[in-house]
This record gives C-alpha cells, sequence and structure tokens, in this order.
C-alpha cells in the first residue's frame, strides 16, 4: 500500500513538475521545477529497484547539469520580452515537431501491437550477481564484459573536451610574457623607485 501511495506521489510530482517547466515565465523558476522532477524521478527509480540509475540522477543531473543551468540563467542578462516574444514566433513550429513525435510513438507502439517489430530477448549475458545489489552487477558488468568499450567511450569523452578546449582557446599573442622568476627574484628598491618632477614636468618611465 506505501509503495502505490509513493509512486502516484512521485509521479504526480514529476509531470506537474515537467508542466511548470515549459509554463513558467521566469527561466530560474523553470531550472528550479526541473531540479523537483529530477528528485521525484530518483524516488521513482528507487521504487523499482534501480538504485544505481536514481544516484546518477541526483548527482549527475541535479548536482551538475542543472545547477550548471542555474547558473548559466542567473548570471546572464536574460531580456524576458524578447524571450516571450520568441516563444510566441516559434510556437507553431513546436506545435508541429510535437505532433511529429506523437505520431511516432504512436506508429512504433502500434507496429509493437500488431507484431512488426520484435524486441532482442535477453541471453543471459547481463544475470545480475546472485546475492549482490544491481549497483555491484552494473560495476561488475561494465569492468567485465564491456570493459574495452566503456574505456572507449571514456577516450572519446576525453578528445571531445581537449578539443572543445583547443577550438576556444585564445592565447596571448599582444601580451608581454610573464615571468614568474624574475617577479619573484625582484628586490624592494627594484620595484619603488622615489622621484621629485618639478613643476610642470613629468615623469620619464
Amino acid at each position: 500500500m506505501i509503495h502505490a501511495i509513493a509512486f502516484y506521489l512521485f509521479a504526480f510530482m514529476v509531470i506537474a513538475s515537467a508542466v511548470l517547466v515549459i509554463t513558467s515565465r521566469n527561466p530560474v523558476h523553470s531550472v528550479l521545477w526541473l531540479i523537483l522532477a529530477f528528485f521525484n524521478a530518483a524516488g521513482l527509480m528507487v521504487l523499482v529497484g534501480a538504485e544505481f540509475i536514481a544516484m546518477l540522477l541526483v548527482i549527475v543531473y541535479v548536482g551538475a547539469v542543472a545547477v550548471l543551468f542555474l547558473f548559466v540563467v542567473m548570471m546572464l542578462d536574460i531580456d524576458f520580452a524578447e524571450l516571450r516574444s520568441g516563444f510566441v514566433k516559434n510556437f507553431p513550429l513546436g506545435i508541429a515537431i510535437a505532433i511529429v513525435l506523437l505520431a511516432e510513438l504512436v506508429l512504433g507502439a502500434g507496429a509493437y501491437k500488431a507484431g512488426a517489430l520484435k524486441l532482442g530477448t535477453p541471453d543471459g549475458t547481463a544475470t545480475p550477481l546472485p546475492g549482490e545489489s544491481n549497483i555491484e552487477s552494473i560495476g561488475a558488468l561494465l569492468y567485465g564484459q564491456y570493459l574495452f568499450l566503456f574505456e572507449t567511450a571514456g577516450i572519446i569523452l576525453l578528445v571531445a573536451m581537449v578539443g572543445a578546449i583547443a577550438l576556444t582557446y585564445r592565447g596571448r599573442k599582444m601580451q608581454r610574457p610573464q615571468n614568474v622568476t624574475k617577479q619573484v627574484r625582484r628586490r624592494p628598491e627594484e620595484a619603488v623607485v622615489n622621484t621629485n618632477p618639478g613643476v610642470g614636468q613629468g615623469i620619464e618611465l
């Protein structure tokens, strides 16, 4: 009974938060509602026994992605009037895309029920370890059977990060290079010079 109540509570909060994300006029409020939706989705994952996915939702999406969105939105000088006008301008295109996606979902569900689509059947290679939690089972699967694929995905992400940094880096071409050793060895009498300029005369640098 308590599981059913928790499920309906989390499900209602996820749907309500998702609706408020797209209907809120303030982008900061939209990000806060998105964080609430992630937390309730993590609660649903805990109910079905997927603690690892629930932890990923909280740590990765709430702790990194949503907080990053929040900081970016708060630091940007957003013109809310222009934002609303752009929303109204692109509303027909958004409705058209939503209708196309809905038609694809309905077509896919109809094809699956008609028997035109056949999903893959488990072959037993990803069977959970007996007596262990699903987190340990996922770790054994990732670092066992899919070790090379997992490491390859990490290398691809690393190369993408290095490439993004290399493309956006701008070197200091017009500035003098900094010599830290020379600055550390500099004595006080070399750093401060007392001058007594005459009236109407400037200081020669």
